[in-house]
């Protein structure tokens, strides 16, 4: 079980349905419904004991104080099997959390616009070969950080140009800022280049800056996902999010997903919390950043913009557990989905922030905007091999199972900085697993 792998996820991202649900056997399919909660049922897959334990668990995250408010969702084979939600949604009047909550789904996002690009890679706009600079030429003359220290910057020019595929799989060489000392990470928080007001802003801001390593050398959580935002738009001639709108959220019923929340769907909204040191207790975070008002959101990001709820996440998620269609709407090519959750690496590792242990690195990969879970000998009580997954800065998570065609989702609102680490996701996946039942069994 790879129990802390979603601390670094967190940090990372910090700066940052189904065919059909059945309401009781043989009854007819509820499609428009799902996640269809009243059809919530144990099947024979699990232990209804053991899956009653990991409903506990989830509300007891509220209990021990180490969030507000939670809400969970485990569905296998279509299924809805679990259905949780604890605690409150906002501070001031503790409403609670709701099947309509909105969630800020932060690098959650990043799946969402894997599967942008990837429709247009089914209309032939590009190959995954294709290089970055074909379609952002402003990157034509990328130059690279050879080597640094007190004395300066020493940058040579690339060996090559970085790749579609290589953007997609954060191997291109590009910074983030979000952790690193390096002079490209640096640039990135002096610059402010995430705050750039929209994407063609950002791409010229990125176009200054070196990247940390030649194309393919490492994998390093970047800004890569911002960019094929970019390209998106370049590709499509609409805007990230009329583009969203068209092809995933109205086709998948994904009614209240979008880069900010309409004031009419606001009271529907969760405060995000974030540890307080001097209280040791979590409390709202009151920036204009975590507002998600049209007023305070300038650029559309595909990395990490995108609020949504748990219905509408589970309808994305259960799209691709379907090989990229949900009840006659076709997203993606079964071939595609596949594709983009096969892992694409060769030498390299993901190690977000260098906390992760050798045995974890090892159990990673990563496909195209999914970090893929690798288990080849599929032991009891761990993920099944290939399970992608990601997580978002404000603690949301996610993963999906084709071995078992299961996945499961959490959604909380609390930032991890200088609060008690909780490894969320290692232990629902553990209860999980746990719960399910082998053939063995």
């Amino acid at each position: 079980m790879i129990k802390q792998m979603m601390k670094p996820l967190l940090m990372a991202g910090a700066a940052l349905t189904l065919a059909a649900c059945t309401s009781l056997p043989g009854a007819a399919p509820a499609k428009d419904a799902f996640p269809n909660y009243a059809s919530e049922a144990v099947t024979p897959d699990f232990d209804a004991g053991k899956v009653a334990a990991l409903e506990a668990r989830m509300a007891q995250f509220v209990t021990d104080g180490d969030v507000p408010g939670i809400a969970t969702l485990l569905v296998k084979d279509g299924q809805v099997i679990s259905h949780t939600r604890a605690g409150i949604r906002r501070a001031s009047d503790k409403a609670p959390v709701e099947d309509d909550t909105i969630y800020r789904i932060y690098s959650m996002s990043k799946p969402i616009t894997g599967v942008a690009l990837m429709t247009l890679y089914e209309d032939g706009k590009f190959s995954l070969d294709d290089p970055v600079s074909k379609f952002i030429p402003e990157f034509e003359n990328l130059q690279v950080v050879k080597s640094y220290d007190a004395s300066g910057v020493v940058l040579e020019p690339l060996t090559r140009q970085p790749t579609m595929r290589e953007l997609m799989s954060h191997t291109a060489g590009f910074a983030y800022g979000l952790f690193g000392d390096d002079p490209s990470n640096t640039a990135f928080r002096e610059r402010q280049i995430m705050r750039s007001p929209d994407l063609g802003a950002l791409v010229d801001n990125v176009a200054g800056v070196p990247l940390i390593a030649q194309p393919g050398e490492q994998w390093f959580y970047s800004v890569s996902v911002d960019l094929q935002g970019a390209v998106i738009e370049r590709l499509s001639g609409m805007t990230l999010g009329e583009y969203f709108n068209a092809e995933i959220f109205t086709p998948l019923g994904m009614v209240d997903t979008g880069f900010y929340v309409p004031e009419a769907k606001y009271e529907r909204f969760g405060d995000a919390f974030g540890y307080d040191p001097k209280t040791k207790k979590l409390v709202p975070v009151p920036l204009p950043s975590v507002a998600y008002r049209k007023d305070t959101i300038a650029m559309e990001s595909g990395g990490g913009g995108l609020t949504s709820t748990m219905r509408d996440y589970a309808r994305f998620s259960q799209m691709m557990a379907n090989g990229g269609e949900l009840n006659g709407a076709r997203i993606l090519k079964p071939e595609t989905v596949k594709l983009m959750r096969t892992d694409v690496l060769t030498d390299q590792t993901v190690n977000i922030g260098g906390t992760l242990s050798q045995a974890q690195i090892d159990s990673l990969g990563f496909g195209l905007d999914l970090g893929i879970i690798k288990n080849p000998a599929n032991v009891a009580g761990v993920h099944g091999d290939g399970s992608y997954f990601w997580g978002g800065a404000a603690g949301t998570w996610f993963w999906v199972d084709p071995v078992n065609d299961l996945f499961f989702i959490g959604m909380i609102q609390r930032f991890t900085r200088g609060g008690p680490p909780v490894d969320f996701r290692g232990i629902s996946a553990d209860m999980v697993y746990d719960a399910l039942q082998t053939d063995g069994e």
